[in-house]
């Protein structure tokens, strides 16, 4: 009722300026959003598309809807383009993340905007994970493949460090917003000090170019360490291929580095292991991943040092050593 303030459209009308779009809607947090978004812009007549790896709240949102959803296997764009050839629907949702945090890997967005545009369908895309540190000024992967979301979500808890997420696209979209969705209009609204903070830390990001450039070195330097000490990489994901091969997988591109390891027990004692040595890195087990697809997941930040990653490399290695050890042993 009363809950608008400055700080939340100096939030919006920053955001938006930098990602080049008309317009944005501030939300408490990404689920919120992607919740609120979906639910009231899909209709129970529509149909989304839907990649099999999408967050949570992506498929709350959908469910929520009432639209008809139809799942594809990740990254399949034969699959999306089947589904819209064929749907019976009048309209159409393709919704993906374009950054994928469990296997740093994302979708040919420009591919993917020329089948939305061919099949007169509508493209939501979760830049949760690469805003800020992809793309040219870290304005995304959309911002680097040249596209333009008809709906695009940001949050602010994870490259810019505050709390919150965004919602952007034409004027009209944030109208849709505020007056239908949910999560926005029955929820106590972001509090105006992190919104503050968020706009401070996208001064930071458009003034410090540099960080995202040594951001991607140092994930690089990870990545050739991992495969020096042992492990093997695969340049999009795991999955669908056969794991057996007991050496680690390096998946992916960018600053989120997991390495598939296979059973749940194995990838909780690679993490003990590195705690052990000073290393806090994750486990992921199932039900986030699926079963024999446990790993470690590493995110790399720019105010690691080099010296960091070597440890973590070295600290990798020697769970390797202890890892075969235990296999020998059994």
């Amino acid at each position: 009722m009363a809950g608008d303030h400055e700080e939340h459209q100096n939030l919006e009308l920053a955001f938006a300026d930098w990602l080049g779009l008309e317009s944005a809607l501030a939300f408490t947090s990404g689920y919120a959003a992607n919740v609120g978004a979906l639910s009231c812009l899909a209709q129970p007549t529509d149909l989304i598309i839907s990649d099999q790896f999408n967050h949570a709240s992506l498929i709350d949102g959908m469910r929520l809807s009432r639209a008809r959803t139809k799942v594809v296997d990740h990254g399949n764009m034969a699959q999306i383009d089947v589904a819209l050839r064929e749907r019976a629907e009048r309209r159409a949702w393709v919704v993906v993340e374009s950054y994928y945090s469990m296997d740093a890997d994302g979708p040919d967005l420009m591919y993917l905007r020329g089948l939305c545009d061919a099949h007169e369908a509508s493209l939501y895309v979760d830049e949760a994970h690469a805003l800020g540190v992809m793309g040219p000024d870290g304005r995304g992967r959309c911002a680097a493949a040249g596209v333009v979301a008809d709906v695009l979500v940001g949050t602010l808890g994870k490259a810019f460090g505050s709390q919150g997420a965004f919602v952007a696209g034409q004027s009209v979209l944030r109208d849709w917003l505020w007056n239908n969705a949910r999560s926005f209009i029955y929820s106590t609204g972001l509090a105006p000090s992190s919104a503050s903070a968020a706009i401070r830390s996208l001064c930071h990001v458009q003034k410090h170019p540099e960080l995202a450039v040594r951001l991607a070195a140092l994930a690089e330097r990870l990545r050739t360490g991992l495969v020096q000490v042992g492990a093997r990489t695969q340049p999009r994901s795991a999955w669908g291929l056969e794991l057996a091969d007991t050496q680690p997988l390096v998946l992916g591109f960018g600053h989120i580095v997991p390495v598939v390891l296979g059973e749940a027990a194995r990838a909780i004692a690679f993490s003990r292991h590195l705690r052990e040595h000073g290393l806090h890195v994750q486990a992921i087990r199932p039900p986030t991943v699926p079963e024999g697809l446990s790993r470690l997941r590493m995110t790399v930040s720019a105010l690691h040092q080099e010296g960091d990653i070597d440890r973590l490399v070295d600290g990798f290695a020697s769970a390797l050593r202890a890892d075969l050890t235990r296999g020998t042993s059994t």
